[in-house]
């Protein structure tokens, strides 16, 4: 990476900070997060890590964070203060009982509270401006998980220039599921402000652009969302583990110690290993559940068999984990009531976070790793159990609800919601041969030894540096200050001047309505044009797709040159002329097909020209003008085939025409009567490529919006042509 600033921002700091006995202690964490961002070939002057540092406000005086912050500045972080009551509303309010329960499927569970909703923008905020103390407008910046969901936004107005990526580290629901929550609009345009947008698995980004299409109208391309003047990248990164750490742990003696220990404890019996965070999410009641009935129908397997459950303790203080954890015990109590014995018990349970030696070796002892969540963002337990292991053999048992399932297909795959195929995946388990075991297991450690978290956090960063890049190539076509000057001086000191004009989506914004009264220019737009043809010299065409009658009406009485249809119909000296073609036969051919389908197509509609039809259907629901129009133009291109009639793709459209009559062959012909000086071409979409291919390459062409094309500029918007036409004019 170059020597720019890189700006880590997550809910808590590597480094966490306590008081004890008055005193402040700084502890390191080791989690993964933090693993893959030390690995990465960024210079510690270079990188900044932004978070909370687990300790309120109200525990700190002055003092106490001024030294703090010169601690932590030592560690490469920059602590953001908050509020017990902050902490509150934000974490445990708005973060974790609202947007994890809905994100993970528990949509009942879900609360909605104004003060939540409310504390969750504040604190983006106060991240947002912490971000922009720390660093410059060149930034790149990756922002972590669901706690940060408004930041991007609020990053890209402050820091325009920066590159910004986000990944979320929990799954990304359904439309039906994210559509349930109220602020989902605010969600969705805070994610658009980053340049790069990443989930674990394709599902979950496929959610996510789902979600965009249905709630903001904004349409998606090959992972792509065209945003304005940028373009958001969205794609799949499957968080690894630091395979090398996991891998030769087995080999410590600290290790092997804890592994001696299980050895003489387990003595003769195989273990069959739980470990999650205590979690509604996590299907531990279920795996209970079907190793109880494992029990009840197995009884040979008694004595010879041991679920070990390590939970570990996760929001302590909120009522609902409370009374799960309850649930869990009181389980656990009534199936060894039942089924213990002076000489074994069937579940050992420890309600702990172990220290990693113990963890290491129980992933090493184990004989087979349950792991039944009923929604799961990745689970890394699977992928350290898995490299753990090394030789020695063992069955991964996975949940087909994580996102870590689709990378290891050896393992027995399970739907957690079925008690029955649990325990037939447990007892298919406990018969499978060491030799079988192994080969799984191999399978699984060399892909997981090739996408470690390391390689997670580079591939990632490298593609936001990609999409940087794309950034600047897109914007060397932009018509800077500096080239809207050149176009300009070319302007005013041309002797004859044209400018060939694109309507909808050039000097007018689309419209939903059918009405074509409610798309006509507005006076501001018929005075501009009307000045610009005043000037000496100066032609203006205006070209569209529109019919005639349209283009009449709103342009009566100019002497502009019309062209309706795009190059049907050519009005020069207020007489219409028309192509010799005749579109008649393909009408009769045609219409009966095209208004079939908008009969069962609510929103959807016909428009006849005297050389095209064209299918509409801005105000079809997208998916469902997603499957029609694929259904649609199969039917067409197959009543059209070994004809000149071709069948082309629009902003909201499906036209159909005659490949001979389109917009780059009347321009051509315009031109070639008449050449200008000086020649300015603005068009918004395909039709309008033909126009730019048909001119000299020292006319000015430029493309309304982003994208390919053979455009030598690009504008923006609407609002940013009429801009360069009042400078014209």
């Amino acid at each position: 990476m170059s020597k720019q600033k890189f700006i880590i921002v997550s809910n808590r700091l590597p480094v966490s900070v306590s008081k004890v006995e008055g005193k402040l202690v700084y502890t390191p964490s080791s989690g993964g997060l933090a693993t893959a961002m030390s690995s990465l070939k960024v210079g510690t002057n270079d990188r900044i890590w932004i978070g909370w540092p687990g300790i309120a406000n109200e525990d700190l005086t002055s003092a106490d964070k001024a030294a703090i912050t010169r601690k932590l500045k030592t560690f490469g972080c920059a602590p953001v203060y908050l509020s017990r009551q902050q902490v509150a509303d934000f974490y445990a309010g708005y973060s974790n009982a609202t947007l994890w329960p809905l994100f993970h499927y528990f949509q009942s569970y879900a609360l909605h509270e104004t003060a939540h909703w409310k504390a969750y923008r504040e604190v983006n905020r106060l991240f947002a401006q912490a971000t922009k103390r720390s660093t410059t407008d060149s930034a790149t910046i990756w922002v972590h998980d669901y706690h940060f969901m408004l930041l991007p936004k609020l990053l890209r107005e402050l820091l325009p220039q920066s590159s910004i990526g986000f990944f979320l580290h929990i799954p990304f629901p359904s439309f039906e599921i994210f559509r349930l929550l109220p602020n989902r609009r605010e969600i969705l345009e805070g994610l658009l402000g980053a340049d790069l947008v990443g989930f674990h698995t394709y599902d979950y980004a496929s959610h996510f652009m789902h979600s965009v299409l249905r709630t903001l109208g904004l349409e998606y391309k090959h992972g792509s969302i065209i945003l304005g003047d940028r373009t958001v990248t969205v794609d799949a990164f499957p968080i690894g583990i630091d395979y090398k750490k996991f891998a030769e742990a087995p080999k410590q003696a600290a290790v092997r110690q804890e592994i001696k220990v299980l050895d003489e404890h387990y003595k003769d019996k195989k273990i069959i290993l739980s470990v999650d965070r205590l979690d509604y999410s996590k299907g531990i009641a279920n795996r209970l559940e079907a190793f109880e009935r494992f029990l009840h129908d197995n009884p040979r397997w008694h004595k010879k068999v041991v679920l070990a459950v390590v939970a570990v303790p996760s929001r302590t203080e909120v009522q609902m984990y409370k009374d799960l954890r309850d649930q869990i015990e009181q389980t656990v109590s009534r199936i060894n009531g039942q089924y213990a014995t002076v000489d074994w018990t069937p579940i050992s349970y420890q309600f702990k976070n172990l220290p990693f030696e113990q963890l290491v070796a129980l992933y090493a002892k184990a004989d087979i790793a349950l792991l039944t969540p009923l929604r799961d963002g990745m689970n890394l337990v699977a992928k350290e159990y898995i490299t753990a292991k090394q030789r020695n053999p063992g069955v991964l048992i996975l949940s087909e609800m994580t996102g870590a399932v689709d990378e290891l297909p050896e393992a027995l795959r399970i739907n957690p919601n079925d008690t029955h195929a649990i325990v037939q995946a447990i007892k298919s388990a406990l018969f499978m041969s060491k030799s079988e075991q192994r080969l799984r297991l191999y399978a699984m450690q060399r892909r997981l030894s090739q996408y470690t978290v390391q390689r997670w956090a580079s591939d990632f960063l490298e593609q936001l540096e990609h999409s940087r890049q794309s950034r600047m190539e897109r914007s060397a076509k932009l018509l800077t200050n500096g080239k809207r000057a050149q176009l300009l001086a070319g302007f005013h000191t041309a002797k004859t001047r044209t400018l060939f004009l694109d309507y909808d989506g050039t000097l007018r914004n689309f419209v939903t309505s059918p009405d074509p009264t409610k798309a006509g220019p507005s006076k501001i737009l018929q005075r501009l044009l009307a000045r610009l043809a005043k000037l000496p010299a100066t032609e203006v065409c205006i070209i569209s797709g529109r019919p005639r009658k349209a283009l009449d009406t709103w342009f009566k009485d100019t002497n502009f040159t019309l062209v309706a249809e795009h190059g049907a119909w050519i009005k020069q000296d207020g007489e219409w002329a028309r192509e010799e073609d005749s579109f008649d036969e393909y009408k009769r051919v045609l219409l009966p097909i095209l208004n079939r389908y908008a009969e069962r197509t609510a929103g959807a509609r016909v428009e006849e020209k005297t050389f095209s039809l064209v299918w509409h259907y801005r105000n079809v629901p997208p998916e469902l003008a997603y499957a029609r129009n694929t259904s649609l133009e199969h039917e067409l291109n197959s009543a059209l085939s070994d004809t000149d009639v071709g069948v082309f793709s629009g902003h909201k459209i499906i036209e159909i025409k005659p490949r001979s009559i389109n917009k780059g062959a009347v321009v051509g012909e315009l031109y070639a009567s008449k050449p200008t000086d000086f020649v300015l071409c603005i068009g918004d979409d395909y039709t309008d490529e033909d126009m730019f291919r048909a001119l000299p390459d020292e006319a000015y062409t430029i493309k309304v919006g982003f994208g390919d094309t053979g455009a030598r500029y690009q504008l923006a918007s609407v609002e940013k042509v009429t801009q360069l036409l009042k400078n014209l004019s």
